[in-house]
């Protein structure tokens, strides 16, 4: 073990030589700056998490179930069940400028494909066809991947109310 003693004591005397005490001080304080600043980094945590898509046992031909493939982050009355369609608003209401988005599994195709969930606006709530499914919903301070956000507000008419949510296909990730 001598030799290793002695590695370490020259090694040591080496850096003592080339280097100051706050040089050292120094580069040891950026390191745990550094190290403290790796958890803010952005990073892909939906990478980690199955895919978003349909359950199991989802109805992938039934638009008007909450288990349709197109609906994995819907969070609301379903169009299809209150006059419209999946892509279309229902008579007397219009549909909204912005939108949220998903990504969603076909188990038809096996493909993804980019969701636009688009709220009609004008009429009081539907009330049928209740959907709140939340994959891939993200928080508030990231509106455009949020689903609890109302928005009708961003309609040219003010205080319109909310009536159901179409899910448009966007395109096909990939």
């Amino acid at each position: 073990m001598k030799w290793l003693d002695a590695l370490t004591e020259n090694s040591a005397r080496a850096l003592a030589r080339r280097t100051t005490r706050r040089s050292v001080l120094g580069g040891l304080g950026s390191m745990l700056l550094g190290a403290a600043s790796v958890p803010l980094l952005p990073v892909a945590r939906g990478a980690d998490l199955k895919r978003a898509g349909a359950p199991p046992n989802a109805q992938a031909d039934d638009p008007s179930s909450c288990d349709y493939w197109r609906h994995c982050a819907i969070d609301g009355y379903l169009c299809s069940c209150c006059g419209g369609s999946q892509s279309m608003c229902p008579p007397g209401t219009d549909m909204s400028p912005v939108t949220w988005i998903g990504t969603c599994h076909n188990p038809g195709d096996g493909k993804d494909y980019v969701i636009s969930y688009n709220d009609c606006c004008g009429k009081s709530s539907c009330g049928r066809c209740f959907c709140n499914r939340n994959e891939g919903d993200s928080t508030l301070f990231q509106p455009g991947r949020s689903n609890d956000y109302n928005w009708c507000s961003g309609n040219a008419k003010a205080n319109i109310p909310y009536h159901c949510s179409t899910a448009r296909i966007v395109g096909a990730v990939g």
